[in-house]
C-alpha cells in the first residue's frame, strides 16, 4: 500500500509480531532449528540509547536490530543472562510500507531474515541467499 486511506486502522503491534512468526516459520533447516528462543520484540521506534550506540540520529531510520552473540561465538561455558532478541520498529517499518508499495509482510520478512541473519553471524550475500529462500510473499 502506498499511502494511508482516510479512516484506515494501522496495522498493531500484535500483527508485526503475527507476521514475523509467520516470516520465522519460513526460514529453512537447519537454520529454523536455532530460532525457537529468540524473543521477538516490536516497538514503536528504537529507544534513546540504542540509536546513540549505533550512531544514528533519527530513529525512522532503524526498522529491525538482533541483540545476543552470533551462534558461531556461543560457548557451552558462557554464562547469559539474556535471551536473543529480535526488535522490529514499528514506525520505520509502517513508513516503509506506505512508501514502497511492498506488502507489510515483504518488509517484515525482509528485515526479519536479516536479523536473523546476524544471530548466525552471516555475511550480507548469505543473508540474500536466505531471504530467496524462504519463500514469495503473500
Amino acid at each position: 500500500m502506498s499511502a494511508q486511506a482516510p479512516g484506515m486502522n494501522l496495522p498493531d503491534s500484535a500483527t508485526f509480531e503475527r507476521l514475523a512468526r509467520e516470516a520465522m516459520a519460513e526460514i529453512p533447516a537447519p537454520f529454523s532449528s536455532y530460532l525457537s528462543d529468540i524473543v521477538l520484540v516490536v516497538e514503536e521506534v528504537a529507544d534513546p540509547a540504542t540509536l546513540r550506540a549505533l550512531s544514528i540520529r533519527d530513529p525512522m531510520r532503524l526498522a529491525g536490530l538482533y541483540r545476543g552473540r552470533p551462534i558461531g561465538e556461543k560457548s557451552s561455558f558462557d554464562v547469559t543472562s539474556y535471551p536473543d532478541e529480535i526488535h522490529l520498529y514499528r514506525r520505520p517499518l509502517l513508513a516503509e510500507w506506505m512508501a514502497t508499495g511492498e506488502t507489510l509482510g515483504a518488509i517484515i520478512r525482509h528485515v526479519v531474515v536479516h536479523e536473523v541473519g546476524h544471530h548466525f553471524g552471516l555475511s550480507d550475500a548469505d543473508m540474500h541467499a536466505l531471504e530467496d529462500s524462504a519463500g514469495d510473499d503473500d
